[in-house]
């Protein structure tokens, strides 16, 4: 196959954006909405305190059908925050806090950052004042 017609075509349609921003906002988004849903949430604090669920023992602790389940856990799984591991016949759902730390990273932990500069440098000045 040639590669120059499979990348002028994958442009053409838009698929291509040669753009890291475009790609991590992407990613970024399907995090977003995972976790917009008060399901999915409650879902990931299962696998928090006990990681490790087949799907039986999820549904267990919600009051829904498998299936509503079994779909939030697939955009879970398409946001990659949660992981599955197939052992034996059971499938075992794992928490994946990755893309929850690069969410802090890129919007919470900034902002952090900057008040607690601002208390180092409070508390900085409050010790020049009673020394100085």
């Amino acid at each position: 196959m040639n590669v120059g017609f499979f990348f002028a075509a994958a442009w053409q349609k838009g698929e291509l954006t040669c753009s890291y921003l475009v790609a991590y906002n992407q990613d970024m988004d399907k995090v977003f909405k995972a976790l917009a849903d008060a399901t999915r949430r409650q879902l990931l604090d299962l696998l928090y305190q006990n990681n490790g669920q087949t799907l039986s023992e999820l549904c267990d602790h919600l009051d829904m059908t498998r299936q509503s389940v079994t779909k939030h856990l697939v955009i879970l799984e398409e946001a990659h925050l949660v992981v599955v591991e197939w052992q034996g016949r059971h499938k075992r759902h794992y928490l994946n806090a990755a893309p929850i730390a690069e969410i802090y990273d890129r919007w919470i932990g900034k902002y952090e950052r900057q008040r607690i500069d601002a208390l180092v440098e409070l508390k900085r000045k409050l010790e020049e004042d009673t020394h100085g």
